[in-house]
């Protein structure tokens, strides 16, 4: 048999341990780890949350129905605002880029520019995404309700202005015949859900605080539509109820004077918009994404103030700033599926 002669491997070639082999500093490559790591609790939570949904189906939410609101516009503007805070965040990975690119040419200057450019934008959106929380938390002005037949209905539409509330029989401090207004913008609806939850409504009248009876005063709903999300004895899920019809369903399940017939918002218990598990998916999904993004804005105001103290300079190079850069750009990239999942399919 012939003999195979072994390659021999010159010590220039042979790598002979410490360096890293991939021209890579440890701290980049702890930072990938924790990022691929990280990755995986994330596609685990979304994987969890598409398998809940499949089993859901027309029970689950729509987002463009869910989420239709603009600060101080109200409603009617579907995704309008989740697209808003997306391209800002998308907007600030690409300025964090920019950062990168000029701590490479040790441009200081650069860096502190497009390092504020980017904190400015994750502020942006850590604050859109408490709005958008406590818009989900508050709910609408319909809420979700309970029809005679057992089944779980959404209420689409517009609903009428709460115009006040006519004393009908006094209480501590609201006087027969004394007509109350809003002192503050939402305080009459304020106590009108509050009402509705406890079923202190009965035949349109409103039992308030302070012991005394009151007439409910408003405008006329327009466009109410009565989607069923749960099944009852008669009514199946998906089902839609429009017109007289679902204006006096409604009001009958409001004025029954029975607690719980009208769910307003949602919390980890209770869920306006669908099930419950949907709630409890989004608060924890789009809170633990929040959390890292506020904890990107913490690391990128350290590293900035770094910056300005010209402490990367003196080091003749500005890596921090892309270590921080690829946590920014993770964070990013993950919301791109978040928004999908939970507010596109």
């Amino acid at each position: 048999m012939a003999e195979h002669a072994e390659k021999q491997i010159d010590t220039k070639t042979l790598w002979g341990g410490k360096i890293s082999p991939f021209s890579t500093s440890y701290g980049k490559l702890m930072m990938w780890f924790f990022l691929v790591s990280d990755a995986l609790t994330f596609g685990g939570l979304l994987i969890a949350y598409g398998f809940t949904r499949f089993n859901a189906q027309a029970a689950w939410p729509i987002g463009e129905e869910t989420f239709n609101s603009l600060p101080f516009l109200g409603h009617g503007y579907p995704l309008i605002y989740v697209a808003l805070m997306t391209f800002i965040l998308i907007v600030s990975s690409v300025t964090m880029v920019l950062a990168v690119e000029a701590g490479h040419r040790m441009d200081r200057k650069g860096v502190t520019k497009w390092m504020i450019a980017t904190i400015i934008g994750g502020f942006f959106f850590v604050g859109s995404q408490a709005w958008e929380w406590s818009h989900f938390i508050h709910g609408s002005e319909f809420g979700k309700v309970e029809l005679s037949d057992g089944s779980q209905a959404i209420v689409k539409g517009h609903f009428g202005e709460l115009q006040n509330f006519t004393v009908v029989e006094a209480g501590k401090h609201h006087k027969k015949g004394a007509v109350i207004k809003d002192e503050f913008e939402g305080d009459l609806m304020h106590q009108f859900q509050h009402a509705v939850e406890k079923g202190h409504i009965e035949n349109g009248i409103i039992k308030l605080h302070d012991g005394s009876l009151a007439k409910v005063n408003k405008a006329a709903d327009h466009d109410m539509v009565l989607v069923i999300k749960e099944d009852g004895k008669y009514r199946q899920t998906g089902q839609k109820i429009t017109g007289a019809e679902a204006s006096k369903l409604y009001y009958e399940s409001i004025n029954s004077g029975k607690p719980h017939k009208v769910i307003y918002g949602a919390n980890l218990k209770q869920n306006e918009y669908g099930p419950q598990q949907y709630g409890q998916f989004f608060f924890f999904i789009t809170g633990f994404h929040g959390f890292h993004v506020f904890s990107g804005v913490c690391f990128n105001i350290i590293i900035l103030l770094g910056v300005l103290k010209g402490t990367y300079h003196k080091r003749g190079h500005y890596e921090m700033v892309e270590k921080t850069g690829l946590y920014w750009h993770f964070v990013d990239l993950v919301w791109v599926f978040v928004f999908t999942f939970f507010y596109l399919v």
